[in-house]
């Protein structure tokens, strides 16, 4: 099942979606269930949320009465936006960084989060701004302390996910300013939708690749992962409880903008797509931002 959040003149609601040829057809679930939750992440916190969600959603299609308006970030306002960086080995080759015995972590504020269709807005401040294709995971139940074994049980969805990073900032200031150069509003694009893990046979095993302006900048695949799924939630649910809607960008491939010779970095004008099997493609222009 895909399900995204989208704009009407009614308010925001959350659609089932039939992703034909990357064309999007979007269904209201509260056409047929007027009880469910106007929010993915309510609806993902509620029991027997996403069952309800999925029964919704078939009599919707199958009734056929589309609807239109604007796409949001599936989940627009996630309680926690949790990053795993250095976690592609071709990646760290690229760089030169030995594997890192831990997952590295880090976080972006909720308001970095943006959706397919909507601009990257790069800050007047930030003169090296980089891309990054990501998988994002979206936790589905609550959990902490979770084993290995039982982390796929916590897991809603999957979801295309852009880490755009201000290198400048990052690593460029005394000391590193990560924070900064990793959650500038709209560093954070998600979507166009979420796919339910139930579609997904092996997220540690996808094809991802970025385009910016027609060309394939980074094409590798989740297989090159340091630290599978289930590791990385094993391992920060150790530190935090993990809730319905949180999510996890769960690090980028080779390829990025600043490993190249010479170095590119996102201008305005740009157009950067995001795809990896299964979860169709996000899709984002770049803004300047005064």
């Amino acid at each position: 099942m895909k399900l995204a959040t989208l704009q009407t003149e009614q308010g925001t609601i959350v659609v089932s979606v039939i992703d034909q040829d990357n064309e999007l057809t979007f269904f209201d679930l509260h056409t047929f269930d007027e009880s469910l939750p106007r929010s993915l992440k309510e609806i993902l916190a509620l029991e027997g949320g996403l069952e309800r969600a999925r029964q919704a959603a078939s009599q919707a299609e199958q009734a056929g009465k589309q609807i239109t308006g604007t796409l949001l970030a599936p989940i627009p306002h996630p309680g926690k936006v949790l990053c795993i960086g250095l976690n592609y080995r071709d990646h760290a080759e690229e760089t030169g960084m030995p594997f890192p015995d831990e997952p590295v972590c880090f976080s972006k504020f909720s308001s970095s989060v943006t959706g397919s269709g909507h601009p990257i807005r790069i800050p007047a401040i930030a003169k090296q701004v980089d891309y990054e294709a990501e998988l994002v995971v979206v936790i589905g139940k609550t959990c902490r302390s979770v084993s290995e074994a039982d982390a796929l049980h916590y897991i809603a969805g999957y979801m295309n996910g852009h880490d755009v990073s201000a290198r400048d900032w990052q690593i460029g200031r005394p000391g590193g300013q990560w924070l900064l150069g990793k959650t500038a509003d709209t560093f954070a694009p998600t979507g166009p939708y979420l796919v339910t893990a139930d579609e997904i046979n092996n997220a540690n095993t996808l094809p991802i690749k970025l385009t910016l302006n027609g060309e394939v900048l980074q094409n590798s695949n989740t297989d090159k992962f340091i630290f599978t799924i289930e590791q990385v939630i094993q391992f920060v649910s150790q530190f935090l409880t993990l809730e319905p809607g949180d999510i996890i960008f769960t690090g980028t491939p080779p390829g990025v903008g600043m490993a190249r010779k010479p170095p590119v970095y996102l201008k305005p004008g740009d157009q950067a797509l995001v795809e990896i099997q299964g979860l169709g493609i996000l899709r984002n222009t770049v803004e300047a931002w005064d």
